[in-house]
């Protein structure tokens, strides 16, 4: 029986989890601090970054709003 090699999953910075979600990165480490986001990964000593699996893991389960909504609860 032969084994199917995986593919190595993309990690991806700041930045792009940015652009991704739409998440400024206040919202994303506060969402982090609730359990509502994916955490990163360490990749360095002072570097993080997301498995992109789970980013958009996190986009799909999102729930479906109205355009013009906030994602974010009103205080």
């Amino acid at each position: 029986m032969s084994e199917v090699p995986q593919s190595p999953q993309r990690l991806i910075r700041l930045p792009e989890v940015k652009l991704r979600t739409g998440l400024g990165r206040s919202s994303i480490y506060r969402k982090m601090a609730d359990g509502s986001f994916p955490q990163p990964r360490k990749v360095g000593e002072r570097a993080v970054a997301w498995h992109l699996s789970d980013i958009d893991g996190w986009i799909d389960n999102l729930p479906l709003r109205p355009a013009g909504q906030s994602l974010l609860p009103r205080q």
